[in-house]
């Protein structure tokens, strides 16, 4: 018997450990881990295939579940079957659908014969491989394009579809049903019933473990995770009133639970503005403990579903005074200074690895190579996460950057330094200045009168001054402002919808570098099954690979000529599927060599680029619609 622990001997050999995963079930995850994530079949990642045989955009693509199939969907209509281990095409059924086909699934328990399939005809339509081109089952219940398909892996025959009616169906496929809306009885969520006429569900994924969540991304930032064991299926649109109704039973209020990141959650009126943003792409992590989004003209945000809060803006931690001591950082004349309880860590030494990471963050920060310094500093939290002057010296460089969400995550580094060294003044003052960036100067005012209080000494602190006087004249603007745009782009939210989104949690880590603004398709997916890597594709035509532990850039690889949409990896090995715009399927694996001819070498900037595209390109929905290659 082999020790899960120690397997040293045999686990260069990828072949005996595949024998000792089939062999040894208590080797599994470990065998697993190690040959799909191991780093040195990271860094040897490149370029292994290309699948020709679709005549348009691939839009999609789906791994079958033992991992030897490869399922796409194309502008061209077709559905097609790969085998990409030997680089060939098994099957091209030419469907009916008449729109971009959008999704495809395989359903679970069917030998990967049964796959659906989704388009922009509103059409939701399945098929067997193994009978004939016509499909067996098809639904046309969707009024709008219908964007993404579900399954649940203890579920062979009911799986689920978003449209951009904003309604999300949940079909069994062993019943047949007429498509007229008077007799509609899979009707599961309308969210136009307690959002605006305008709501679209763009993307949908089932938790992999708890199969009564369901996840939906909808075009705004919040993602939804509903238990679907309190809803019920409508008979007709008619029934759902303004107020959130499902067959004529008001939906329990504790049914849904909302994320978006804090810098975006607007909670504090009914009236808001209309939100550019959307998610293009959300999905579960493998033990359903995460969910990660993928938000058009933002950043990729991962949601811990366990530990899930909301936001915190402005919560200093208590300030209680210990024993008068004597620091050695004072001057000469060393007089007894109190110190609160919890600024010990703030007074120790650095360790020598971690001082260093800390001085080449801050040349970095001096030099304005924001983006380097942010790794830097990342790291060295990677590498101990106690030391509050990393998170305050990351902070300065968020609001120096100033990209998409910089200021808010500087905010909760402040919080972070803060909680580990409760007399840290940089960080409380870098605090008030981030909730005035954050367009919050009565929080930033509090903030800052709470400075003082703890610390009379900086009452006339030129930098304390100033910011006290960009609160005020901020406050007096903000005011000014909201008179001026109360008529403007208004959207008056239900009891309901205001009830959820006040209720919204905040994300867990942020994932920054790809651009996300032309395609609403766009995915993000984990790599590994522990989740040790993001992947996703970006409108520069590459597609960027993150290391999960310290939110930094690993590496980028140039894969479609204009947008990749699709990166999909390979559920067992490394091996990774991608497609966008070009009428093909380029597949990733590790390959021998010490050329690596796709990998992108200048990322800064290609990062800084992508950055500039979101700021001066916003994700607007009806610049979207008139691209040819719109998802």
């Amino acid at each position: 018997m082999i020790n899960p622990k120690n397997y040293d001997s045999r686990r260069n050999n990828s072949t005996l450990m595949l024998f000792d995963r089939y062999m040894y079930p208590q080797v599994d995850y470990a065998i697993r881990r190690r040959l799909q994530t191991h780093p040195s079949h990271i860094q040897r990642l490149e370029l292994e295939a290309v699948l020709n045989g679709h005549e348009g955009c691939v839009n999609c693509l789906e791994w079958s579940t033992n991992g030897r199939l490869l399922a796409s969907g194309s502008d061209d209509f077709q559905l097609c079957l790969w085998d990409p281990f030997r680089r060939k095409r098994l099957h091209a059924i030419h469907t009916k659908h008449y729109g971009n086909m959008f999704s495809v699934k395989f359903l679970p328990k069917h030998n990967d014969a049964l796959i659906a399939t989704a388009a922009a005809d509103k059409s939701v339509m399945l098929f067997d491989i193994n009978s004939s081109q016509e499909a067996i089952y098809t639904c046309h219940c969707h009024g709008a394009r219908v964007k993404r398909l579900a399954t649940a892996p203890d579920s062979p025959y009911v799986f689920w579809s978003a449209g951009e009616d904003g309604v999300i169906l949940q079909l069994d496929h062993r019943e047949k049903h007429t498509c007229r809306s008077e007799d509609n009885r899979v009707r599961l969520i309308n969210l136009t019933t307690y959002i605006d006429t305008n709501a679209e569900a763009k993307c949908i994924a089932l938790n992999p473990v708890k199969t009564e969540l369901l996840a939906v991304g909808a075009n705004d930032p919040y993602a939804r995770i509903y238990d679907r064991r309190m809803l019920t299926p409508s008979s007709s649109a008619a029934v759902l009133a303004a107020e959130s109704f499902d067959n004529g039973r008001p939906i329990p209020k504790d049914c849904v639970n909302y994320f978006c990141p804090g810098h975006i959650n607007k909670n504090n009126s009914k009236v808001i503005e209309h939100e550019p943003r959307a998610i293009t792409y959300l999905t579960f992590n493998p033990t359903g403990t995460e969910l990660l989004v993928n938000m058009g003209a933002e950043h990729i945000y991962l949601y811990d579903l366990l530990n899930a809060e909301q936001p915190v803006f402005l919560n200093l931690p208590e300030f209680k005074l210990a024993a008068t001591t004597c620091l050695e950082a004072e001057p000469d004349n060393c007089a007894e200074v109190t110190i609160p309880k919890c600024s010990s860590s703030n007074r120790r030494k650095l360790p020598e690895n971690i001082d260093e990471y800390k001085k080449l963050g801050n040349e970095l920060l001096e030099n304005e190579q924001y983006l380097r310094a942010i790794n830097t500093y990342s790291h060295a939290i990677g590498l101990e996460s106690q030391w509050p002057v990393l998170y305050l010296n990351r902070a300065t460089a968020y609001m120096r950057r100033l990209w998409f969400g910089d200021v808010y995550a500087a905010l909760r580094d402040c919080h972070k330094a803060l909680r580990l060294d409760c007399s840290y003044i940089k960080a409380h003052f870098r605090l008030a200045r981030a909730l005035l960036e954050l367009g919050r100067p009565q929080e930033a005012d509090e903030c800052l009168k709470e400075l003082i209080r703890r610390f009379p000494s900086y009452a006339n602190n030129h930098g304390v001054l100033m910011l006290n006087k960009d609160i005020k004249e901020n406050r007096q603007t903000t005011q000014s402002q909201q008179q001026a745009n109360e008529a403007y782009n208004r959207l008056e939210l239900s009891d309901d919808e205001f009830y959820w989104r006040s209720k919204a949690k905040d994300y867990s880590l942020r994932f920054v570098g790809h651009c996300n603004i032309t395609t609403d398709i766009k995915e993000a997916n984990y790599f590994g099954y522990n989740g040790d890597y993001i992947v996703a594709g970006s409108d520069d035509g590459n597609f960027f690979i993150w290391d999960r532990k310290t939110c930094n850039i690993h590496s980028v690889y140039k894969a479609d000529s204009a947008i990749v949409n699709c990166v999909v990896p390979h559920p067992d090995i490394c091996m990774m599927a991608t497609s966008g715009i070009d009428h093909n399927i380029k597949i990733w694996s590790p390959l021998d060599g010490t050329t690596k001819p796709n990998a992108v070498t200048g990322i800064e900037h290609s990062v800084e680029s992508n950055q500039m595209k979101m700021k001066t390109d916003p994700f607007d929905i009806s610049t979207r619609n008139l691209l040819c290659w719109n998802g």
